[in-house]
């Protein structure tokens, strides 16, 4: 793919994200989805220039904030938006909810409500692709709230001794629910965790996702080759809060300068003003594309609330534990 190609996949995905997200956001606040839901927006770079190295055979674990992993590994908005409503044609058959997608045929083993509980699950994947001598990757997302998780610790750990072709991929969006992450984890930084198991790691910005993007190449090739485990600390940030709703329980942990400053380094606005300065794309096109994924939103929004429920008899199917 040409790189003009390329970056304009990258600014459509994201643009997808964004819109999925912001969807989601206006029918959870007029009442029509329920439970919670944690969404996404601002950290659009980091499963984009994540998944855009990633095959249908490589595999991927996800956490409660989990829509825009699905949708960068190419999940399909329709079939995610019919979960969100509780419809039979979900990905799971609307009885997973917003936090637990999965869609086997595009190596997404799952999203998880469980902090850090998608490690273990991505180990074991990475060790059935080294035993099956197979060159698909496992990646392994989670926020700084996992990394205090003795789970965490035990995965990166077996993947190192191992030698497994997984890429742990650190979402640090500054905050665990209300709680800063340099004031819950001790240590010189998020990096530290992966290279006290001897795992290579480096610490990348998350709002960039061309840099996403190349850091990720590198550490799936290391993995695809044989070499073992990496470890991405992503530096991004949340622009809404941790749970759609928070207002209204009165958590005030952030100020509104922190907020917009961070805004100032949208990914989406970023890569967007790169294009137009290099001539890669006119501001019509922008527009073109900001209808075309909108219109796609709509579309899924409308099919998901056509389709059946679940009966009351299907209660007990495909339930494992």
């Amino acid at each position: 793919m040409v790189e003009s190609d390329r970056r304009l996949h990258f600014f459509r995905r994201m643009l997808l994200i964004r819109s999925f997200e912001e969807r989601v956001a206006e029918l959870y606040a007029a009442g029509i989805l329920y439970g919670h839901v944690h969404l996404y927006v601002g950290q659009e770079a980091v499963a984009v220039g994540t998944c855009a190295q990633l095959r249908d055979d490589d595999y991927l674990t996800s956490t409660h904030r989990g829509h825009g992993h699905c949708l960068a590994k190419g999940a399909e908005p329709r079939r995610m938006m019919a979960e969100l409503f509780g419809r039979r044609t979900g990905y799971c058959k609307g009885k997973g909810g917003s936090m637990h997608i999965a869609d086997f045929s595009r190596g997404i083993i799952g999203a998880n409500g469980i902090v850090g509980g998608g490690a273990p699950a991505a180990v074991g994947a990475a060790l059935s692709l080294k035993l099956q001598r197979r060159d698909s990757v496992a990646v392994c997302f989670f926020g700084d709230g996992a990394l205090n998780q003795g789970v965490l610790h035990e995965s990166m750990n077996l993947a190192s001794i191992w030698s497994l072709p997984v890429v742990f991929v650190c979402e640090n969006n500054r905050y665990a629910i209300t709680t800063l992450q340099g004031y819950a984890s001790a240590g010189p930084g998020v990096a530290a965790r992966g290279a006290a198991y001897g795992i290579p790691s480096r610490v990348v910005d998350g709002m960039d996702v061309l840099a996403v993007d190349a850091a990720v190449a590198e550490a799936v090739a290391h993995a695809r080759r044989g070499d073992g485990p990496s470890f991405l600390g992503m530096e991004t940030y949340r622009f809404r809060g941790h749970t759609e709703g928070e207002e209204g329980l009165g958590w005030n942990y952030r100020s509104a300068e922190e907020i917009e400053a961070w805004k100032t380094r949208d990914p989406i606005q970023s890569l967007e003003r790169r294009m137009l300065d290099e001539g890669l794309i006119a501001a019509a096109r922008i527009d073109e594309l900001r209808a075309e994924v909108r219109a796609e939103i709509d579309a899924a929004v409308a099919w998901a609330k056509d389709c059946p429920e679940p009966e009351l008899s299907e209660v007990w199917d495909d339930v494992y534990a």
